[in-house]
């Protein structure tokens, strides 16, 4: 029997330990402004006081969670003079973080945002509401 692109992957079973690390890796996913956080780095480095501005929160917080997140290698780090400057660990994690959006606006009603820009849906995009 050949498989196709269309046909089911059988993959082996994710080892324990490695399905232990995937766990930890969403539970550092599951607060939401560590999520504001790896949004913000999202194809860019920042400092922490650029990410307190973007995300609103107070310097002190932004550090704490930055920290787990680093532990948790989702972003790394790199000093210039004074300054530490955080960015995402990989595209693995760009990805994750992206799809984890993109993935939520879909719960919301009409043509998610991430895909108003393609042609083919546009026919079926109402657009915003207008007032009569």
């Amino acid at each position: 029997m050949n498989a196709d692109k269309h046909s089911p992957v059988a993959r082996s079973p994710i080892a324990e330990d490695q399905a232990r690390l995937v766990v930890e890796v969403f539970r550092m996913l599951a607060d939401p402004t560590r999520i504001q956080l790896l949004w913000a780095l999202s194809g860019t480095e920042m400092s922490v006081s650029e990410l307190a501005d973007a995300v609103g929160k107070p310097g002190p917080s932004v550090s704490q969670h930055l920290a787990k997140l680093r532990m948790a290698r989702l972003v790394r780090t790199r000093r210039a003079g004074t300054t530490i400057f955080y960015s995402l660990e990989n595209e693995h994690v760009q990805r994750l973080v992206t799809d984890a959006v993109f993935n939520a606006e879909h719960a919301g009603p009409g043509v998610p945002p991430h895909h108003r820009g393609d042609p083919a849906l546009r026919a079926v995009d109402p657009g915003p509401a207008r007032e009569a």
